[in-house]
């Protein structure tokens, strides 16, 4: 055990002190002394100095073990009662002293005990009070969550960072099937609370979404919401429907602010195959089979003929039935082959035609630095569109004008023409070839390193439309002419009825609104405003540079100061070698158990997606964090976030408490354990841990995460390595 430095200090102060008494001692002896008598005191001291300094030292050994004595029952037994008072101070449980050492000391954490009562009791009683005050509340908050769970929809709350805040089973069950990185363990999929939406859907689509709901929100729209979709990294068809979360009635003073969006989700894959399906089949009973009915038809004719020919008859009927066959093989083949070559159809929204072409401005502006006028608008015009891939196609467009012809200023006009809009692209001075026209339109669609596999021709053919070059030789312009379809007269009514509603639904506050990812670095954010993996690992044994390998990894989330149980990673690991026995009596895990599991280059990128974007926290984290370091070259995966220790933090909050072993620190904050020596039961206790040392280290002035960790590798655990 680490010996206290004052202890030490105070040791050596009282010996130099037993020194320089002695020598006093003799001095003023000798100054008394005749000199005979000086020699003959000198003649008997001089061969017992050696048995002088052994009393010295015993004295000494005496003085120590008294200091320690006095030490540990008047010093550090009331620093001990000062540090469990503090955890007393945070415990959000009840919980008391154990009275031990000296009679006031006793006394003191009696009294400490009768305060932490009275606190208890008001504490109970406030709660009981706050309960029946949010008793309304509560009932109307388990009535959404009901109303959530049973929804077939997915639904899924974020805040303006596409943090996730709320989600329903349905999202958490279907989401993760979008990804193809799937996890291996529950709860390592994309969906979880403080996680990020932009790992399903692309950042630019869902901030392309959030303009469209701000455009509408300026324009008076009280209850707004846009639609989109989308295809998934696995391939599936998203319909995705964005209503934006309003604040409360006191900003509502500020129209077009927000603090978070909903989305609804649909997985729509299916119902466009088989809408896809039946068109292509009418299609080829329409197409295809034109010439066999043509044919039939004057076989008919002929058969209708008196003095028809008995072989010319034969020959007819003949023909009747190849033509048959031939349509029912047709048929046959186009049911075969029916989901070959199939495009894919996208719904269209509705949106007024201003609002499509100030984004259009906006965006080639952005992007292409060149001025953009609006020119002959219809204010009333209402288009059916799919603004995202559109404005995509228009701004692609401008690019290649600007890059390849230098084209200085562009022009948008958009008019309705009939029963469509006709929207152009214009340019002044500079003419292409047909044969670039045709190149542009089918080539995939880039912007700088980024490309989409649409074409401009795709885009077109999406909204059933027309798209052509022209020339005004007169003058001297160009431009691309766009033919779009115009919402219905209905669709215009019901969109202006949207947009004109007073009323708007209710919504909850979540903790998380208040979070925002951008500002501060993450070393000077706060501890209490972090999320963190709280992890632990069980192996084969304690030397992984000798071979030991993982055999378990458990991780629980903790968001918002708030444990996620909910959200956990526990997943056992193939360590491709015995396990040995000795460590079998710690864990608990045999070897049958462990056949047949994925082995750890498996695992840890599921590992590695389930802890991303927070923390690391860990019970001696040097030994769990050794393990996954050695993994690196095989695996390609490194963690590099910043990793906290709850062994080296409850040091330096504790530093008078002789055991820092996980079951003491549990015990002195009053933690029930639970599934001890499992790796997801050890990450829970160690989570649980790191709750109630954060307020503690706040209290000593440890607010960051740079804090934290500072204080940390001062502490005299922090020598340790493997």
């Amino acid at each position: 055990m680490k010996i206290d430095r004052r202890l030490l200090l105070a040791t050596a102060a009282v010996g130099l002190g037993l020194a320089l008494w002695l020598a006093l001692t003799l001095a003023l002896v000798w100054s008394t002394l005749e000199p005979s008598q000086r020699e003959t005191m000198g003649a008997l001291l001089t061969p017992r100095l050696a048995l002088l300094g052994m009393s010295w030292g015993v004295a000494l050994l005496l003085v120590a073990s008294l200091l320690r004595l006095l030490y540990r029952r008047y010093v550090r037994a009331p620093a001990r009662l000062l540090e469990a008072t503090r955890v007393l101070l945070t415990a959000t449980e009840p919980q008391s002293l154990r009275p031990n050492g000296t009679t006031e000391t006793r006394a003191l954490a009696l009294a400490i005990n009768e305060l932490a009562a009275q606190r208890d009791h008001l504490r109970a009683d406030m709660t009981q009070q706050v309960a029946q005050a949010s008793l309304s509340v509560k009932q109307e908050k388990n009535r959404l969550a009901a109303l959530m769970a049973e929804l077939t929809q997915s639904v899924v709350v974020c805040n303006l960072d596409g943090r996730i805040l709320l989600y329903n089973n349905r999202a958490r069950l279907q989401l993760p099937q979008f990804s193809q990185a799937r996890g291996l363990a529950d709860g390592a999929g994309l969906i979880g609370i403080g996680r990020s939406i932009y790992a399903v859907f692309d950042r630019q689509l869902v901030a392309h979404a959030l303009e469209n709901i701000h455009r509408r929100l300026v324009r008076g729209a009280a209850s707004p919401s846009t639609q989109f979709v989308t295809t998934t990294p696995s391939g599936q068809l998203l319909r995705v429907q964005m209503a934006p979360v309003r604040p409360g009635e006191t900003d509502a003073s500020n129209v077009d602010a927000f603090t978070g969006f909903v989305l609804m989700l649909d997985n729509v894959t299916r119902n466009f195959e088989q809408e896809s399906l039946r068109d292509q089949l009418l299609h080829g009973l329409t197409e295809g089979s034109r010439s066999s009915l043509a044919n039939m038809q004057a076989a008919l004719d002929m058969l209708g003929y008196s003095d028809l020919e008995p072989a010319m008859h034969e020959r007819f009927m003949g023909v009747l039935r190849e033509e048959l066959v031939a349509m029912s093989a047709r048929i046959t083949d186009l049911v075969q082959h029916s989901t070959l070559g199939l495009k894919t159809r996208w719904p269209l929204e509705e949106m007024l035609g201003t609002d499509l072409m100030t984004a259009a401005q906006r965006q080639i502006e952005n992007y292409c630095q060149r001025p953009v006028t609006l020119d002959t608008l219809d204010e009333s015009l209402w288009l059916k569109v799919e603004s995202f891939t559109l404005l995509q196609a228009l701004t692609y467009l401008a690019s290649r004008l600007v890059e390849e012809f230098e084209v200085k200023f562009l022009r948008l006009r958009l008019q309705a023409v009939g029963e469509r809009a006709q929207l152009d692209l214009i340019w002044t001075g500079h003419a292409m070839s047909t044969e670039t026209v045709m190149t542009w339109e089918m080539d995939a669609m880039r912007f700088g390193t980024e490309s989409t596999p649409l074409t401009v021709r795709d885009v077109v053919e999406r909204h059933g439309g027309e798209m052509w070059f022209e020339r005004e030789r007169i003058r001297h312009e160009a431009f691309f002419r766009f033919l779009l379809p115009l919402a219905s007269a209905q669709e215009q009514l019901e969109a202006m009825q949207v947009m004109q509603i007073e009323s708007r639904p209710e919504y909850f506050d979540f903790d998380l609104f208040q979070v925002t990812e951008e500002g501060r670095a993450l070393e000077e954010r706060a501890l209490s405003e972090l999320s963190y993996t709280v992890f632990d690992t069980e192996t084969t044994g304690l030397n992984p540079a000798e071979g030991d390998e993982i055999i378990q990894i458990g991780a629980a989330r903790i968001v918002n100061r708030k444990l996620l149980r909910q959200e956990s990673f526990e997943q056992l690991v193939n360590p491709d070698r015995l396990i040995p026995a000795a460590s079998i009596q710690i864990h608990g895990i045999t070897q049958d158990r462990v056949l047949g599991q994925p082995r750890i280059g498996e695992v840890l990128p599921a590992f590695h997606a389930f802890a991303q974007d927070t923390v690391l926290v860990a019970h001696n984290a040097a030994f769990d964090m050794k393990f996954l370091q050695l993994k690196e070259a095989a695996t390609g995966l490194a963690f590099h976030q910043p990793v906290l220790d709850t062994l080296l933090l409850s040091a330096v909050v504790h530093p008078n408490q002789e055991s820092h072993r996980l079951e003491a620190i549990a015990e002195r904050f009053n933690i029930t354990v639970l599934g001890r020596h499992t790796a997801l039961g050890d990450a829970m206790v160690t989570a649980e841990v790191w709750l109630r040392l954060i307020p503690l280290l706040n209290a000593m002035g440890i607010h960051t995460l740079r804090q934290a960790r500072e204080a940390a590798q001062k502490t005299y655990y922090a020598r340790l390595k493997y």
